[in-house]
Order: structure tokens, then C-alpha cells, then sequence
């Protein structure tokens, strides 16, 4: 049995593999074009295509659960295409012996995009975000098109670009209202930088153009500098650089709990939050319902409509899943429930699938 084992394991991992190679070219060359739509004379092809390649490990772990899924339903479905599943069968091999021999290679799968997911991705995707960010933005006004907006406390930000590990800042924005919500004053830095201290740290604001609302009145002045104090730390615009969906577990339960403190709505980062923690449940899944269509319906089925099927699969629940995404935000029910749904859903069709060929 160990040695039929390795053999199922063998054909998932190759299949794996030419699944990921393949949809991982395809992002990639898809990537590549939408990127050199935006260079022109800041941001040039070389920064599009190094743009390109330091997010290659975020592509790779969002496609590896799809990837598993088409390995698994590729791999044995060449095996019972020649027939090797019957015999295994036949020779008194349980299919849920199989099975297990199916779940090993993805746990490794689980195990590579949990660390992918967590400590390898997030921060080149946030040396990528700030360097296009720097490369595109100026620094003697607003670019909304490259920067972000934040509120801290009484104040509105925006911040051109953020540099790697989050203590440089350029083009900084701030807009500071009373309790009736008017604008007291508005200053605009051409940089900053965090100075730490033994009780936690201070924003030092370079170059900085202040205007102050008095009544009728706007006082205007020029500072070389000015000291920020604000409860934005360098790790939690660090987090800032990259899309909810691409950063680490903890980083997203950092922000989301962050964003609870403030008063904002926190739900985009609780959904990511559950979407990536519950990412190698959804791969198991997958998988298993690909391994009860082959015991199944595409036993006797060609290589190509396999395949056909697999993609079908994956474009289901990557539909049901983004539908559910929204509904959570708007009607306000759980994101957990709205994470688990399309993973509860596929479940529960390979669960019937495999009694049915018990």
C-alpha cells in the first residue's frame, strides 16, 4: 500500500505543479500588460516588470487552492483513466484509503501557501506597492490617484506614498476638524519621518505649508518642520501599502481591530481576515470534492472535460464566494458566515457525492 500510496501522491504533485506553472505564466503575462498600461516617465518597463515579479508570491498563493483543486481531479483522473484506480480497487484498497494518499501532498500545499500567505507575500507586496507609489507620486501636492486616506482621530490624511517598513512618508496631507465638524486647518508636508521614543514616537514633518482657519481669517505660514503627534504607528501604515486581501493574518487583525478603536467600518478587514485564516480549509475542500468526482461522474470522462470541470469548480466558488463578500458589507451579517458558505457549500456536494459511490 505505501508504495501505491507514493504513486498517487507522485501524480497529484506533478499535476499540481503543471496547474500552478501554467495559470502562475498566464497571471503573470496578464500582469505584465495591465502594468504597462500606467509606466511612462516616472515608472518606466524595468519598475513594471519588477513590479510584476515581486508580486509573483501573492499570485502564487492565491491560484494554489485552484491549482490543488486541479491536480487532484487531473492526477486521478490519469490514474482511472488507466484504469489504476480500479485496480487498486480491486485489489482490497479502500477508496478512502486513496483518499488519504490524496490529502498528503495537499497539506504541503496548505502548509506553502500558509507560509507564502503569512510571511512572504505581504511584505514584498509591500516593497512593491511602495515603490511604485514613490515612483508615481509627487511630492508638492495631492495624488488620490496613487495615495491613501486615513482618519486619526480629528484628522484627515492623505499620504502620497509610503515608504517600505512604513517610517518614511511622502506627500502628506492633513486636514484637522473640530467637534462641530469644520476645518480648523490644513497643512501639506513634502515628507516625514517617525522618531521613536521611549514612550512610542512622533511624526517629524518636513517642509511643511500650514494654513489655519481664525474666523474669517486664514493665517498661512512655512515650517522647515513641524512634530506630529498621532496614534499611526510605521506598522500599521505599513499595512496601509497593500489591498486587504494580499496582507498577512496578523497584520489584518491588527488593522481591523485598529479600525474598531477609531470608530470605522472594519468589515473589509475582518472578511480578508477570515477569507486567508480559513484559505487551507477551502483547499481541502476543493480537493475533496474533486477526488468524488472522479470516484463519480467523471470516472469514464476524458482529460478534457476534466479539465472543463475543474475550471468550472473553481469559477463556481470563486463566483459564490465574491458574491458573498459584498452582502456581508451591506446587510451586515457575519463575515465568517460569508467566508464559510461557498467552503460549506462544497463540502456538503462532495460529502453526497462520495455516499453515493460508497
Amino acid at each position: 500500500m505505501k508504495l501505491l500510496g507514493n504513486h498517487v501522491r507522485v501524480a497529484v504533485l506533478l499535476s499540481t505543479a503543471v496547474v500552478l506553472g501554467v495559470t502562475v505564466s498566464l497571471d503573470l503575462i496578464f500582469s505584465l500588460i495591465d502594468e504597462l498600461g500606467e509606466s511612462g516617465v516616472d515608472y518606466s518597463v524595468g519598475n513594471a516588470l519588477l513590479y510584476v515579479i515581486m508580486t509573483t508570491p501573492t499570485s502564487i498563493y492565491e491560484l494554489l487552492p485552484y491549482a490543488a483543486l486541479g491536480g487532484a481531479l487531473i492526477g486521478l483522473g490519469v490514474l482511472a483513466s488507466n484504469n489504476e484506480l480500479v485496480v487498486m480497487q480491486s485489489a482490497g484498497i479502500h477508496k478512502w484509503r486513496i483518499v488519504a494518499a490524496v490529502l498528503k501532498p495537499t497539506l504541503l500545499v496548505m502548509l506553502i501557501g500558509l507560509v507564502l500567505g503569512e510571511f512572504v507575500s505581504p511584505p514584498l507586496e509591500q516593497v512593491a506597492n511602495s515603490n511604485k507609489a514613490i515612483q508615481q507620486s509627487g511630492s508638492t501636492s495631492i495624488n488620490s490617484e496613487a495615495g491613501t486616506w486615513r482618519k486619526v482621530g480629528n484628522d484627515y490624511i492623505h499620504i502620497n506614498a509610503i515608504a517600505p517598513g512604513g517610517e518614511e512618508l511622502i506627500g502628506v496631507s492633513r486636514y484637522t476638524l473640530n467637534d462641530e465638524r469644520e476645518l480648523i486647518s490644513a497643512s501639506f508636508a513634502e515628507a516625514s519621518e517617525y522618531v521613536r521614543t521611549g514612550t512610542g514616537g512622533y511624526w517629524r514633518m518636513l517642509n511643511v505649508s500650514h494654513s489655519l482657519m481664525n474666523g474669517s481669517k486664514i493665517i498661512t505660514g512655512n515650517y522647515l518642520q513641524e512634530d506630529w503627534e498621532a496614534d499611526l504607528s510605521p506598522e500599521l501604515l505599513s499595512v496601509l501599502l497593500v489591498d486587504p486581501d494580499k496582507q498577512s493574518i496578523s497584520g489584518l487583525l491588527q488593522f481591523a481591530q485598529y479600525f474598531d478603536s477609531e470608530g470605522l467600518d472594519s468589515g473589509v478587514y475582518f472578511l480578508a481576515f477570515w477569507k486567508k485564516l480559513l484559505q487551507p480549509l477551502a483547499t481541502l475542500v476543493l480537493v475533496i470534492l474533486a477526488v468524488s468526482f472522479v470516484f463519480g461522474p467523471l470516472r469514464e470522462s476524458t482529460m478534457g472535460y476534466r479539465i472543463f470541470i475543474a475550471m468550472s469548480i473553481g469559477l463556481a466558488f470563486t463566483t459564490v464566494q465574491r458574491m458573498m463578500e459584498p452582502v456581508s458589507l451591506i446587510y451586515g451579517f457575519s463575515p465568517l458566515m460569508a467566508v464559510l458558505t461557498p467552503i460549506l457549500l462544497c463540502a456538503g456536494v462532495g460529502a453526497l457525492l462520495m455516499r453515493r459511490v460508497a
